[in-house]
Order: structure tokens, then C-alpha cells, then sequence
């Protein structure tokens, strides 16, 4: 099969990996992440386009230092060069996927924690796709 179909709510929710790649094409990329109450995704700054959706909990988008309050069914759209930030507030795990264009991970990447994903100095997209 080429490309990927599938309940992204149930996968999303389901997930409690900081960071599961599920399916990665040649100029996008699929992945869910759970970030643990006051857990953040980090600052950082892609050389890509992103979009993320928050399924599950509530928190703050920080982009370009102006911050946002986000929770369940928001949507955040972060352009190349913006530095951006995701802080769960809440006293849940905020689910969220994203996808990155281009691919920022490698295929299949999973990071069960956050610590992990730091440690990860060669997680970069390599050009591999999912098929």
C-alpha cells in the first residue's frame, strides 16, 4: 500500500511514547507524541514546515516568544525558521501529532521518553521512507 490510512484520533490517544514516528513519505512526515503533565516538546527551531493538532489536554504554544493557550482540537501551524515550544499545563498527558514537511525523524523512530529523544543525536531524516 502506498501511504497511510488509519484512525489517527485512536492512534494519538493510544500512544504513550514522547515520540512515535508512524509513516514518513518522501516530503512529509507522521508522528504522535504524549507529553507527561509539565512536560514540554522543547525550543527549537525546523528548517521545515509543521503542523500540529492537540487531541488530548491543554497547555501553551509558544511561537516566536508569543504564547497561546491550546487545548483539545486545536491547531498550530509553525513555518520554517519560527521557534516554537509545547508545554502541557495540565494535569493530564496532552496527546498530539504533527506532521513535519519535509521528515525531521528517521522512519519508525520511537522515543518512549523525552530523555531519550535528548539522547537521540541521530534520529535526523536519512531519506528512508516508509515504503
Amino acid at each position: 500500500m502506498k501511504g497511510y490510512v488509519g484512525n489517527i484520533e485512536k492512534e494519538t490517544e493510544g500512544n504513550e511514547n514522547f515520540r512515535r514516528v508512524l509513516y514518513t513519505a518522501k516530503h512529509s512526515q507522521l508522528v504522535v507524541m504524549a507529553l507527561k503533565p509539565g512536560e514540554e516538546i522543547g525550543e527549537e527551531v525546523h528548517d521545515l514546515d509543521q503542523f500540529i493538532r492537540i487531541e488530548k489536554g491543554s497547555g501553551v504554544a509558544i511561537l516566536d516568544g508569543v504564547e497561546h493557550n491550546v487545548e483539545a482540537d486545536y491547531a498550530i501551524v509553525v513555518p520554517e525558521g519560527t521557534r516554537h515550544n509545547v508545554v502541557n499545563t495540565s494535569n493530564e498527558p496532552m496527546k498530539l501529532y504533527t506532521v513535519y514537511s519535509p521528515p525531521e525523524h528517521k522512519d519508525k523512530t520511537v522515543h518512549p521518553e523525552k530523555a531519550d529523544a535528548m539522547k537521540d543525536e541521530g534520529d535526523h531524516f536519512d531519506g528512508k521512507t516508509t515504503e
